[in-house]
């Protein structure tokens, strides 16, 4: 029986030599080496199963059996994982021509429509027939969505043919009143309550950014708003919700389909495309904008809009011209107008992407941590808002109330602190928005002190969270007390609670 043991040790050790020298080459001559060892297995089995006995020959058989086995399961699940794989392919491959045929049908669609008017127009004059001007011009129109690149936009153009953009200014209107106006709006018609200082960061955000990020837990009436924004002025906000899968800037606004010739166009393009032929306040909101990076889709928007020339707030849609695409794309550009204001929601949670530096540097950051607290209002009525009219007003402010230069040198005395205990420094687009920031927010009704401090801790403390807090819980008491320094106690509370927070958690 020991001569049994000694080929199965012999067998296997060979076996499985073989068997790795298979896999080794697979990819090149896998058999090259292994067809010329069946001689060896051969005489290794005639040298040494003589010697067997009855429990050699059992224990050769279980092992054949066995071995047979485990060989077949070891097929069997190569097998299954081909067969997975090759179902996982081809239901890909399937799912782009489905999308290829839905695309080519939907142009096949559009043919037929008109080779049908074509007839029917035919066949109606045959019988005398003649269509009235409204509805040779309805055809048109119909032609025309159908032959352009972009039959959404041109769909838009149609619409806004005949609107007559021109709003009269509200007499007298000021910020202070326009954000009293819509705070009771909002809790007098639809329920939602915001306090007059959230309202007074928003519109004087609305000043210093074209984006506004509203953060926070869910349920603190992010969403609600803009939403109820749009409803005040007249005009509903556009409501966009990201997806987890957007990667690029195609997600957002669309892209060019080689195979129908078509702009594959987003509802986002569309309301950025029909707020240029209006005048009032339009707002897109990015529905939960981390649930994706930002500054994959977003980012060329954050750039260009970084421009200090409007006129050169450029989006690229196509790289080429045509003479059916829309009014306002120019050759295969369009650009972005100053009444639109883009809103991001985002959640802070395991579900979503952490906000860039880059993306609140550019942006108004606006923090939601508890529900609205009810209170009676006025009752107040919707209005009709000429960006313009808004535009002047935000200029209003700067010119009436400039940032002192009081205030100017005490900042500049924080930065160098923060500069030699944090290592942090301000940047110049930070003192830029506060320029702006400041007098619109006083103009709203609130103190230049509190607009400083929502710009420090929006804008500045924000940034400590990459820091390693635990190491500067005492250069964090001594900001505390710096703010009181220079600015008085009982100032700055927003910075106060976020500083107390920061050292709660460095302990």
């Amino acid at each position: 029986m020991s001569e049994y043991f000694e080929y199965l040790r012999l067998m296997l050790e060979r076996f499985f030599k073989d068997f790795g020298t298979f896999f080794k080459d697979v990819f090149a001559s896998p058999w090259d080496k292994v067809p010329g060892n069946v001689n060896y297995y051969n005489e290794l089995f005639a040298n040494y199963s003589n010697g067997f006995g009855f429990w050699g020959w059992f224990f050769f058989i279980l092992f054949i059996l066995l071995f047979a086995a485990f060989l077949g399961g070891l097929i069997f699940l190569i097998f299954l994982g081909l067969r997975k794989y090759i179902r996982f392919v081809k239901k890909e491959i399937s799912k782009e021509k489905l999308e290829e045929t839905i695309e080519r049908l939907n142009y096949e669609l559009f043919n037929a429509i008109k080779e049908k008017d074509k007839i029917l127009a035919l066949k109606v004059g045959e019988l005398g027939y003649k269509p009235t001007e409204k509805e040779k011009e309805e055809a048109k129109e119909v032609i025309d969505e159908v032959n352009s690149r972009f039959p959404k936009l041109t769909y838009v153009d149609h619409q806004y043919k005949e609107y007559d953009n021109n709003i009269a200014n509200i007499e007298g209107l000021t910020l202070e009143e326009l954000c009293t106006s819509f705070r009771n709006f909002a809790a007098s018609q639809l329920h939602l309550y915001y306090t007059i200082d959230t309202i007074r960061q928003l519109f004087a955000g609305m000043a210093t950014s074209k984006l506004i990020i509203l953060e926070g837990i869910s349920g603190t009436g992010k969403t609600s708003l803009p939403y109820a924004m749009g409803k005040f002025f007249n005009f509903d906000a556009n409501i966009c919700s990201v997806q987890p899968s957007w990667k690029d800037r195609s997600e957002l606004i669309g892209y060019y389909n080689e195979f129908t010739k078509k702009f594959n166009e987003t509802e986002f393009l569309k309301a950025l495309y029909t707020s240029i032929y209006r005048k009032d306040v339009n707002l897109i909101v990015l529905d939960e904008m981390n649930l994706a990076r930002i500054e994959y889709y977003f980012a060329e928007f954050l750039s260009v809009m970084e421009m200090p020339n409007v006129n050169e707030w450029k989006i690229e849609l196509i790289n080429s011209y045509s003479d059916t695409d829309p009014k306002f794309v120019k050759n295969g550009k369009i650009l972005i107008p100053q009444n639109v204001m883009f809103f991001g929601t985002a959640n802070n949670d395991d579900s979503t992407f952490t906000i860039s530096d880059k993306v609140y540097d550019r942006a108004i950051s606006l923090f939601f941590d508890n529900k609205g607290i009810p209170f009676e209002a006025d009752v107040q009525e919707s209005i009709t808002l000429n960006y313009d009219q808004l535009e002047k007003l935000y200029k209003e402010a700067q010119d009436n109330y400039p940032v002192s230069e009081k205030l100017l040198e005490k900042f500049a005395e924080l930065d160098d602190f923060v500069i030699a205990k944090f290592k942090l420094a301000f940047g110049n687009r930070i003192l830029k928005q506060l320029k702006i920031f400041i007098p619109t927010y006083v103009a709203c009704g609130g103190t230049d002190l509190d607009g400083l401090d929502f710009i420090f801790t929006n804008k500045i403390l924000k940034k400590f969270e990459s820091l390693n807090i635990a190491f500067l819980r005492d250069e964090l008491k001594q900001l505390n007390t710096k703010l009181d320094t220079l600015f008085g106690k009982g100032s700055f509370k927003m910075a106060h609670k976020y500083i107390d927070n920061l050292i709660k958690m460095a302990q």
